[in-house]
């Protein structure tokens, strides 16, 4: 299961064939924030795009912020599943109700 995929550069088209995955699914956990620097940024998507151009669906920490917000951004606008992931520690502890 390859994709290919055509960039233009500099009048040229490259080709880029994204390798078959063996994970059906990657965890990732990533910061909240956008960083400091704009690569992280850029980084963020490109890990998104990569997932969805190799069929993987994403398991994350289940921000809609910051870098993890990208990532999932990415992945779902892509068409692949993605699953946000919570602690229910998390919830107790910051004083939520878990239902």
């Amino acid at each position: 299961m390859e994709s290919n995929k055509q960039h233009k550069q500099g009048g040229a088209t490259a080709v880029t064939i994204a390798k078959p995955s063996r994970f059906n699914r990657i965890c990732v956990f990533c910061g909240s924030s956008s960083g400091k620097n704009p690569v992280y940024h850029q980084a963020a998507i490109q890990l998104g795009d990569q997932l969805v151009e190799r069929k993987i669906d994403l398991v994350y920490g289940g921000g809609s912020i910051g870098l993890m917000g990208l990532v999932s951004k990415a992945v779902f606008d892509g068409g692949c599943h993605v699953i946000g992931y919570f602690l229910s520690s998390y919830f107790q502890f910051n004083n939520y109700l878990w239902l």
